[in-house]
């Protein structure tokens, strides 16, 4: 189980984001939700799906919930099936066991990156770390494909979902076989929050690691 956490949490930290524009390409609704959104919350789903044998085994679902403000901000909370929280406060990522008491501090910069996280929760400059493409529709969705374009990214493919100028759904694939699938609900784009919102408190007691 501890293992699962900390992949599933790198997976979405170094490593997870309405305008009616119904029938438009991923692309332009991409590109609309990055300029229109500059903070959101909503819940997630997250899977991890991995070839084995010639088929797909799919892990127990995680769920939370999530909150950004770009850039490099955000709060993104694991409930089920454990307790974990990964946040940053625009400088540093902080990764916090509930079960251990164990915070792991990182540089923000190393852990967003080409990463996942960096297109939901970074900046808008999202084509000088990712060529994107158009991918076709499926599940009702527009997808859009961005390549990490850093050679040592972690990712080698990360897939959107969009529906009505939203993301729903991003699938990350990494380089050993692994796919992150999440889903997004209940998507509020640009709630009011304040500017100490993002700020770190250490859990008493908690043991800290700095890398």
């Amino acid at each position: 189980m501890t293992h699962f956490k900390t992949y599933a949490a790198l997976m979405v930290a170094g490593s997870f984001f309405l305008a009616d524009m119904a029938g438009a390409s991923a692309l332009a609704q991409f590109k609309s939700f990055v300029a229109s959104t500059k903070s959101a919350k909503g819940e997630f789903t997250q899977r991890q799906v991995k070839k084995m044998d010639g088929s797909n085994k799919v892990s127990t679902p995680a769920t939370g919930n999530f909150v950004f403000a770009r850039p490099g901000k955000f709060i993104w909370t694991y409930v089920k099936p454990y307790d974990q929280l990964l946040q940053a406060d625009g400088e540093q990522l902080f990764i916090y066991d509930k079960d251990l008491n164990q915070v792991t501090v990182k540089k923000l910069g190393g852990a967003l990156g080409s990463s996942p996280a960096a297109i939901l929760f970074g900046s808008n400059d999202l084509e000088k770390n990712f060529s994107l493409a158009e991918a076709g529709t499926r599940d009702g969705l527009e997808w859009l494909k961005a390549t990490p374009k850093a050679k040592d990214s972690t990712f080698e493919e990360i897939n959107i979902g969009l529906r009505n100028g939203v993301p729903e759904a991003m699938e990350l694939r990494d380089a050993f076989g692994q796919t992150s699938v999440l889903s997004f609900k209940n998507f509020q784009k640009n709630p009011s929050l304040s500017a100490a919102y993002f700020k770190f408190v250490v859990p008493k007691g908690a043991d800290i690691f700095n890398n």
